[in-house]
């Protein structure tokens, strides 16, 4: 499970087997039990949240569009 970046103990990561063919890009994000999972493309869009408040979402939303590049860098690296 590569974790990509964290942020005021939020875990930003993606996990290695991500299906067959491979998902596109996007990002989970942890915090104790509360997880999320965001699609980068088109925009950046939540995909589900489990324990996440509407504030909490869209503050991670706001920090994985900042994030992209970083991201899809290393999620390219990562699959290459």
């Amino acid at each position: 499970m590569p974790v990509v970046f964290r942020w005021n103990g939020y875990r930003f990561h993606f996990y290695s087997d991500e299906g067959d063919p491979c998902e596109p890009v996007h990002i989970h994000v942890r915090k104790g039990r509360d997880n999320a999972k965001f699609w980068l493309y088109p925009e950046v869009t939540v995909a589900y949240n489990r324990g996440f408040s509407s504030r909490e979402q869209s503050e991670l939303a706001r920090v994985v569009e900042q994030h992209r590049e970083e991201i899809e860098r290393v999620w390219n690296d990562h699959f290459a």
